[in-house]
Parts: structure tokens; C-alpha cells; sequence
């Protein structure tokens, strides 16, 4: 099993709190993603599970144990780092077989596991070669066999991608989640990449500044962000945020009026009173249509990139100062510095109040499989 526990962990270097109080269950089976900017404290976290970093306060528990005061090698996990950190001068099997050496292990016993994780990563013609006889994916997958022999109960891996170029990445991802499914292991995930968040977890743990800003499903992030640090986070190009100002509002919805004058009626769980209150208008760019929807926008284009199935571009929302991204269709006619109607519906949009709390949002989700929005969802 591998079931991992953290119960109000802390990390303190000196007078400077850097993990300020995170809980979180994690199941047997599960592939959880940290993410958030740099300094957000997701790699101090994974260290700490991992045993590399102490914890000033709290508890990790891994299948009910406490393992704070455990050694790494007595936690029953393995760690995939950014660095490959292979031995140059041995071949990849004696790479792979190094951990179980240390360990003592019988000669059939270390044959046997290396083998099986070289059919798993596909390295078995490259066993005899040398890790500068490899390309940068091959020797990232020998990092990982070398995760693997140990059969641990949970799987650590920090930034392990960041060092491929985006084509290989783009691989490896692929190749990660087929062996997350594969081993059903338990899988704690690093990463500042959400795209590679969104692609392979069955939940993300966004970190912002030492705490848990949102943990959900990549679908429940990217329709019921709690925040707009978790809207603006999830999401590429990221999401448009729009000042605007309240001009009725009750459970049924709030009516809100944009810097160019325009008026809109969003279908959120508000509250009566916020009439005259500056609150924030979110729209994701590929929500965004051209020249259609409740709300146009005339924005005159700065920068357009045409990238053959959709065309991005970028532009200031009229009265105002606010940049706005659009994903629209590969063939739209935009020309720099000439007028374009951008347009957006209402369903789509989501609001924030002045302290960037995100009111529930009142969508029709009938072709979403529930279970995708629920967090904990396999």
C-alpha cells in the first residue's frame, strides 16, 4: 500500500515560515501534482516527505506510520530528481541494479528486478550502454528504473522533465502516466509546469507562498477555481481578469458593468449588497469567440500569433489599461491595429470579490462525468 498522510506540516528556516501548515490525504494508487511558481514551496515539501528536509512541526505518515524521525531509505519511497544523477562509468543495467547492491541483495534477486523495470521503460537493448551513449529521455528513464527496483510504496519526483526539450517532455509525460497505471503506485509529482499538472494528475495541489491555495481535479481547477491565484495559475494562455463594477446582486446572479460601459448579468451564488463594489471579471481566452456572444468587445489587436488550428491575440480592453488573450479559430481575419469584435456569454465567466475569492458559479456541467469535478476522483 501507499497511502501518505501530512497533518499540519511546517517548515521553519530560522524566523522564515516556508510550508505554513499544509494537511493533506493521499490514497494508494493516486498521482498528486504539487505546482505553483518558483518559491512557492512545493520541492521543500516533496523533500520533506521524501526525508531530505526535517519538519518543524506536524506529522507524515506513510500507511498509517509516522515517519518523521525515519532515515529516507527506511520510509519505503524512491525519489526521481531533476538531475538524472547516474554514474557515468557504469553501464544502465549496474545504474538500475546500484540501490538493490547497497541493499545486499542476491544476484537472481537484482536480475530479476532489473529486468522487469527495463521491459517496463523499454531498455533493454540499452543495458550494456553507458549513460553518455544516451539520449536525455533514455537516461531519465534509467533514473526512474532505478525508482522502480526499489518497489517502493510511494514514488517522489522532482521536476524530473524540466531539463528535456518540449517534444520529449511532451513524450514523457505520456510514458509516466502509462506507468503510473502500469505499477499502481502511488505517485507525488513535482512540477512549476501546470500543463504537465493538467495532463497527468488525478488531483493538483496548487501551492501559493507555503500553503494550499486549492487541491481538486484538473477539471474542478479549471471550472471551480477558488481564487484568482488558482484561476490565473490554471490555464494556458491564462485567464482574463476584467475590473468591473457591481451593480445589483442577489443568490440569483449579479449584474456588473465593464470599464467600456458595457453591462452583464453573471450567473453566480452572490450575495445582496455588493451594489457599487469593485469585484474582478475572469474570462479564460478559448472561451472567447469572434465577433459573437452577450458581451462584444471592439479590441484592436497589438500582437497576433497565428499558430494554424487557432489564431492568439493580444489586446487592452477598451477603457482600460488591462491586457486581454484570445484563442480564437486558425482563419479569423485579424490585422494588427485594426478593430476586431471579441466576444464572450456570460455561462462562461466567473467573478471574484475584492479579496479574490471566487463566488460559485451557476453552470450547466450535464456532459461533465461528475466524478471528474469531485476531488479525490480517481
Amino acid at each position: 500500500m501507499g497511502q501518505l498522510s501530512m497533518d499540519d506540516v511546517r517548515k521553519n528556516y530560522g524566523q522564515t515560515e516556508v510550508i505554513k501548515g499544509v494537511s493533506l490525504d493521499i490514497a494508494h494508487g493516486e498521482f498528486i501534482v504539487f505546482v505553483g511558481p518558483s518559491g512557492c514551496g512545493k520541492s521543500t515539501l516533496l523533500r520533506m516527505i521524501a526525508g531530505l528536509e526535517e519538519i518543524s512541526s506536524g506529522t507524515i505518515s506513510i500507511d498509517n506510520k509516522v515517519v518523521n524521525d525515519l532515515e529516507p531509505a527506511k520510509r519505503g519511497i524512491s525519489m526521481v530528481f531533476q538531475s538524472y544523477a547516474l554514474y557515468p562509468h557504469m553501464s544502465v543495467y549496474e545504474n538500475i541494479a546500484f540501490p538493490l547492491r547497497v541493499e545486499r541483495m542476491s544476484k537472481d534477486d537484482v536480475e530479476t528486478r532489473v529486468r522487469r523495470a527495463s521491459g517496463i521503460l523499454k531498455l533493454d537493448e540499452r543495458l550494456k550502454h553507458k549513460p553518455g551513449q544516451l539520449s536525455g529521455g533514455q537516461r531519465q528513464r534509467v533514473a526512474i528504473g532505478r525508482a522502480i527496483v526499489r518497489e517502493p510504496q510511494v514514488f517522489l519526483f522532482d521536476e524530473p522533465l524540466s531539463n528535456l526539450d518540449a517534444a520529449l517532455r511532451a513524450e514523457m509525460r505520456v510514458e509516466l502516466s502509462k506507468l503510473h497505471r502500469e505499477l499502481d503506485a502511488t505517485m507525488v509529482y513535482v512540477t512549476h509546469d501546470q500543463v504537465e499538472a493538467m495532463t497527468m494528475a488525478d488531483r493538483i495541489v496548487v501551492l501559493d507562498g507555503g500553503v494550499v491555495s486549492q487541491c481538486g481535479t484538473p477539471l474542478e481547477l479549471y471550472h471551480k477555481p477558488k481564487n484568482l491565484f488558482v484561476a490565473g495559475f490554471i490555464g494556458n494562455p491564462r485567464m482574463n481578469f476584467i475590473p468591473v463594477t457591481c451593480t445589483d446582486s442577489d443568490e440569483t446572479g449579479a449584474s456588473v458593468t465593464l470599464p467600456d460601459g458595457t453591462e452583464l448579468r453573471l450567473p453566480v451564488v452572490a450575495r445582496p449588497g455588493l451594489a457599487g463594489t469593485q469585484l474582478t471579471l475572469g474570462i479564460r481566452p478559448e472561451h472567447v469567440r469572434f465577433g459573437a456572444g452577450e458581451v462584444v468587445l471592439d479590441l484592436v489587436p497589438a500582437v497576433i500569433e497565428r499558430l494554424g488550428i487557432h489564431t492568439v491575440t493580444h489586446a487592452t480592453v477598451p477603457g482600460s489599461d488591462v491586457a486581454f488573450i484570445a484563442v480564437l479559430a486558425g482563419t479569423v481575419p485579424a490585422k494588427i491595429g485594426r478593430s476586431l469584435g471579441h466576444g464572450f456569454d456570460a455561462i462562461d465567466c466567473h467573478l471574484f470579490d475584492k479579496d479574490g475569492l471566487a463566488f460559485e458559479r451557476r453552470i450547466p456541467l450535464t456532459e461533465i462525468d461528475p466524478s471528474l469535478l469531485t476531488a479525490g476522483a480517481a
